[in-house]
């Protein structure tokens, strides 16, 4: 049966995981250079700083990967100082976290680079408006996939590691990969 709207979904699919890697690794690599962050440690910073005093659960939730690999990089920024843990008075069996001042004047800093990079990247590859009905259609298809799809809308689900989890691999070692997986 030929798809209703595209002659090639399955390229339209590869192009997309082509252009997130690819983007991705340009935005880490600007992030590693100027502030000796990297990207996988800068999105979970980002919510912090968006809702302070959520949990492990909460961050992954927003982001989309697993508790576990969250929880791995939270625990590389508090080691880094850049967060700090607190018990948490509902579950004392989770923590609430919160970015220290070391971390918010590092996710300030950060967030001019990020910002500045993906304007580099993006600002004027489509005409007047364009990135803004791009970021539409992303959304649109997002809920689609949501609706059509409750597996793929829960957080982890089926989902092969990805790079907010498995952040930065030792040096001159390749990054872990998951069978089918495009890294």
């Amino acid at each position: 049966m030929l798809p209703r709207n595209a002659p090639d979904l399955p390229e339209l699919f590869d192009q997309l995981v082509r252009f997130e890697i690819e983007l991705w690794d340009a935005v880490d690599a600007r992030l590693k250079a100027e502030c000796d962050l990297p990207l996988g440690r800068l999105l979970p910073m980002r919510v912090m700083a968006r809702r302070p005093g959520r949990r492990v659960q909460d961050i992954a939730a927003e982001l989309r990967v697993t508790v576990g690999g969250v929880s791995k990089v939270v625990d590389r920024v508090e080691a880094a100082g850049h967060c700090a843990r607190r018990p948490n008075s509902d579950d004392k069996r989770s923590s609430l976290i919160d970015l220290t001042p070391a971390g918010e004047r590092l996710l300030a800093r950060a967030e001019s680079a990020f910002a500045a990079e993906l304007d580099r990247l993006l600002g004027d590859a489509l005409p007047a408006g364009g990135l803004a009905d791009l970021t539409r259609v992303l959304a649109g298809l997002r809920a689609t996939l949501a609706e059509r799809s409750p597996e793929a809308a829960r957080p982890g689900a089926g989902q092969p590691p990805r790079r907010p989890q498995n952040e930065e691999p030792p040096q001159n070692e390749e990054p872990p990969r998951s069978e089918g997986s495009p890294r």
